[in-house]
């Protein structure tokens, strides 16, 4: 299935979200990529993607996993607080910015 969004198991509620975001998971995996590929050397959070792009959490973080696991993104090594003072990882570009391509 082309635009298979994994979802919990025996979740109705789950699987409902997981086919209405699947037509939109291309467009929010640019999205992402680019925002962290405009952040160069200095990277992101995810929870700076998210106020950024003004996006939910349950929506971002998926597809900044999805970038890890293509090998776009990496972790920096870095760490920057969140707004309640936590360390959260620095993702920046692993690839020299080219686009990520759908499967």
């Amino acid at each position: 299935m082309d635009n298979y969004v994994p979802h919990i198991e025996h979740s109705p509620t789950s699987e409902a979200a997981a086919i209405t975001i699947a037509p939109l998971t291309g467009r929010l995996l640019t999205l992402v990529y680019r925002y962290i590929l405009g952040c160069g050397e200095s990277g992101a959070t995810d929870e700076e993607i998210q106020i950024a792009l003004n996006m939910a959490g349950s929506t971002e973080r998926p597809r900044r996993i999805e970038l890890l696991a293509r090998g776009k993104v990496r972790d920096s090594g870095r760490t920057r607080p969140t707004l309640a003072g936590r360390a959260a990882v620095v993702w920046v570009d692993a690839e020299g910015g080219e686009e990520p391509h759908e499967k």
